[in-house]
């Protein structure tokens, strides 16, 4: 048996005794070491749903995980060290092969729908989303691979160039690693915003310009840092409309905005007239693809920090304090460790 923690509605995580999954064909035992709490999880725990997706039984939560192989005595792969893409596009599709996986239409992802996610001790999951990880990461740093790579996927959308001045409106995990890419590729200046002082100051530390949002009224302030040019490109990764006005008004004419984050209501809104007249263009990030091999490199080699950015760890029995926690939210990435 093993444990595992189950979303039964609104604010209802309970923690049960399950038989160990039996791996079905190319699957693979995983026996799981971190688990991070995203901001999505937040949407399930407090809303038992995400956009126009509900619980429609109790569901496993949790996508951003690491762990280790556990199959079979005489497999390869036992004992290895694994990232785990938590995305299962089914391949065979027109847009998985025009090298769209992250748009499939009957993809599986796990803590969504009817798909089990990482909150447990042991799962399986097909070997070929199994990413090997250096002796040189932790098992922390591989659940952050998966948050790294959505902000890998909204900078290759964002289409990133030497010397641009690059804003992130939204300060969390997503919007900081956005930051160290935009840095590492050579942006000359970078501009954050954030409602979190704690949040504020991680981004002043990656050499950011940073603003308190503050009901719109910081695009005055970008626009006055900027001497009325505005930014290059923006990247919303905090989910509020307030933020995607403020992006919109401090975006130059011809910029670019990435939409990133989930908005709790499911409704994206910007003052048209502005963008219309910038002639923005508005990209909406999904997810990520093709990410992780270039994620285990970046952290890696040191040319992004992953590790700084985990605040808190919890044990699985320590469910309710680890989400407590991530709904105030205290610090920067609060992992659990089943």
């Amino acid at each position: 048996m093993a444990k595992v923690l189950r979303l039964h509605g609104v604010r209802d995580l309970r923690l049960h005794d399950e038989p160990l999954p039996a791996p079905g064909p190319g699957d693979l035992l995983v026996r799981v070491t971190a688990v991070g709490l995203c901001g999505s999880d937040l949407h399930w725990l407090s809303q038992a749903g995400i956009g126009s997706e509900r619980l429609r039984r109790p569901l496993v939560l949790g996508h951003e995980f690491a762990g280790v192989i556990d199959s079979g005595d005489r497999h390869s792969r036992r004992g290895q060290r694994v990232a785990v893409d938590p995305s299962i596009p089914c391949g065979a599709c027109e847009l998985c092969r025009a090298g769209h996986p992250n748009l499939c239409t009957a993809l599986r992802f796990a803590g969504q729908g009817t798909e089990d996610g990482a909150l447990r001790e042991y799962l399986a999951w097909p070997s070929r989303c199994l990413y090997p990880i250096p002796d040189s990461l932790s098992d922390a740093d591989g659940a952050m691979l998966e948050p790294l790579g959505v902000a890998i996927h909204a900078v290759d959308l964002g289409h990133l160039q030497a010397g641009m001045t690059v804003a992130v409106l939204g300060c969390g995990p997503v919007g900081l690693l956005v930051l160290q890419l935009a840095r590492a590729m050579g942006a000359a200046r970078l501009i954050a915003t954030d409602t979190w002082p704690h949040r504020l100051e991680a981004a002043r530390l990656l050499a950011a310009e940073a603003f308190q949002a503050d009901g719109g009224r910081e695009a005055g302030e970008i626009a006055a840092a900027t001497g009325g040019r505005g930014v290059d490109v923006a990247f919303e990764t905090a989910g509020e409309n307030e933020a995607v006005e403020v992006a919109v008004a401090s975006l130059r004419p011809g910029g670019c905005l990435v939409l990133v984050g989930i908005p709790a209501d499911d409704r994206t809104a910007f003052s048209a007239s502005v963008a219309r007249r910038k002639g923005l263009t508005i990209k909406l990030s999904r997810r990520m693809k093709h990410t992780y091999p270039r994620a285990i490199h970046l952290v890696e080699t040191g040319a992004v920090d992953v590790r700084s950015l985990v605040t808190h760890r919890f044990p699985l029995t320590r469910f309710d304090q680890a989400f407590d926690v991530a709904c105030r939210r205290e610090g920067l990435k609060v992992i659990v460790e089943p």
